[in-house]
Order: structure tokens, then sequence, then C-alpha cells
């Protein structure tokens, strides 16, 4: 039986009424499972984790869609978090008996389904994208929403579904497939907002880091802190190791200590296999080694 992930970003992390409207669509549907779902008032961005059967899948996402153009305005929508939709981002990972040409293919439905249904334009992205430039989420989403109207004038960048033109409330959507990765954030014991974005920029594929790291900061100001949030895109050939090893290093340099980290929605285990690996200095350790592993065969 095919198994497909979604993780679909919204922008409310604050309202529990309009994060529940959201959630609803999504509970108690045969062959789709709500794995997590974690909302951030300082991001003012709530991050859903669904899996199950594909187009049931499809089917619970295209109508929390739905919810979400409803009772998010972005026009006064205000978050740290890079956004330009109420429905932000929407990538689809294959997780068992799909192809990555399945997924994109998943992908396509629903955002030939969402510019129909909804009349919001639809950028393809990552894996699904349909030229090189729009592989980046970074560069579909730059702008923002406050500067969606100009993007949508120009010829490059004409949605892959809908009209070239944003919708009233609900902006634009990115719709993609993608492999896993880990949304994880590094804690520094400033308020300097600036440290954050020096070390971020040093961290980063984009600015000469590494290939597989996306980055940027983030105040959190009722803890005192600020972030370095990244977005591990390979965590295979980057972990979660280097990256929090590479940011208390860098923090060093401006007398800044890390002082937590966190990771946001679901990681995949073997990424935390590795970083134990890593730490304790274990020798020829693998998921045979998990006693939960054992359970599930």
């Amino acid at each position: 039986m095919a198994i497909v992930q979604c993780v679909p970003n919204f922008s409310e992390g604050k309202d529990l009424d309009k994060i529940e409207k959201i959630i609803n669509p999504l509970r108690g549907k045969e062959g789709v499972k709500l794995l997590n779902y974690e909302a951030d008032k300082n991001y003012n961005r709530l991050v859903v984790t669904v899996i199950g059967d594909p187009q049931k899948v499809k089917n619970a996402v295209l109508e929390s869609i739905g919810v979400a153009k409803d009772v998010i305005d972005m026009n006064v929508h205000k978050g740290q978090h890079s956004r330009f939709g109420a429905t932000d981002v929407c990538p689809f990972i294959p997780i068992k008996d799909m192809t990555m040409e399945d997924a994109i293919g998943l992908a396509k439905e629903l955002g030939e389904e969402v510019a129909s249904k909804y009349e919001i334009p639809v950028f393809l992205y990552e894996n699904a994208a349909s030229k090189q430039e729009r592989e980046n989420l970074a560069t579909v989403r730059k702008g923002q929403y406050e500067g969606l109207d100009e993007k949508l004038e120009d010829p490059n960048w004409k949605p892959d579904f809908g009209q070239a033109k944003k919708h009233p409330s609900a902006g634009a959507i990115a719709i993609g497939a993608r492999r896993p990765l880990i949304a994880y954030n590094i804690n520094l014991d400033t308020t300097n907002i600036e440290i954050a974005a020096s070390i971020a920029k040093t961290i980063r594929f984009s600015s000469g880091g590494y290939r597989y790291i996306k980055a940027g900061p983030v105040e959190v100001p009722e803890r005192g802190i600020t972030q370095v949030t990244m977005n591990l895109t390979d965590y295979t050939k980057t972990s979660m190791y280097r990256a929090f090893e590479t940011v208390k290093m860098e923090a060093k340099r401006y007398g800044v200590n890390v002082v937590g980290s966190e990771i946001v929605g679901l990681c995949p285990m073997e990424s935390l296999i590795d970083v134990a690996s890593y730490y304790l200095g274990l020798e020829n350790f693998s998921m045979d080694k998990v006693l939960e592993t054992s359970l599930m065969e």
C-alpha cells in the first residue's frame, strides 16, 4: 500500500480557534493519520504532519487549505517566518511504495484543484518545480505576501496553476514534492538578532555554507533569546550534530552561548541515531540496535 507524508505550513500560530478549524479536516478520516501539529507564536505559523493513502491525504489537505483561506487574512498577518500565503507551503514526501514521480504527480493534482476551487495561484517547487529557478522555496517566496502583486506582474513568475493574481486574503501557495527534511532551530543567549543573522549567513548554502542547510534568524523576545532557524534538506549529508557544533563554534566569536535547540515537527529516527553515534562515540551503531525497531518487525 502506498503511503505519502504531507507537511502543510499555515500562516497562523496564535489563534487556537483558527488552528483547530484548520486541523479539523485532517482528523478522523479513513486512510489519513494526523501525526503532529505545532504552532509558534513568534513565527505565527502552524506546521502540520499527516500521513496515509496518497489520494485521501491529498483530499483532506485540500479541505484544510480551503479552511485556511477562509479564516486567515494575509493583509493583517505578521510573523517572523517568511510567508506569502494563508497556506504557505505544502510538500509531499514519498514514504512507502511511492516514487518521487508519484509525489510530483500528487503535487500537480493538488495544485490544479487549489487553483480551480479556491482561486489561489499555485507555484510548484523543489522536485515538482516546472523551472530550475523555482526549485528553491526561498526564491519562489521572495518578496513575501507584501511583494506578491509585483511578483505576479512579471511574466517570468506566471503561476503554474491559476491566474497571475493573488487571492485577496489568502495570497499564493507553493506546492511541491521533496525528500524528508528536518526543521531545526538552535537557541542563542542573546537578544541581538544581528548575531543570529550573521551565524545563519555563515552556515547556509546560499551564502557559501553547508550544501544542505537553509537558515535565517528569529527573535524570541519572551525568552530573551534569538534563534538560528534552519531546514536540513538532506540530513544524511549534513547532520544535526554538524549544524549544532558549527553554530556553537560561530557563536563563540561573538561571546554568545548556545542554550538549547528544538526540532519542529517530526524527524527520521536515523537522524537521531546519527547524533547519538557522534556524541557517544558509538561504534557500528545503527537502527538494528534500537529496541523499537525489533518490536515493529
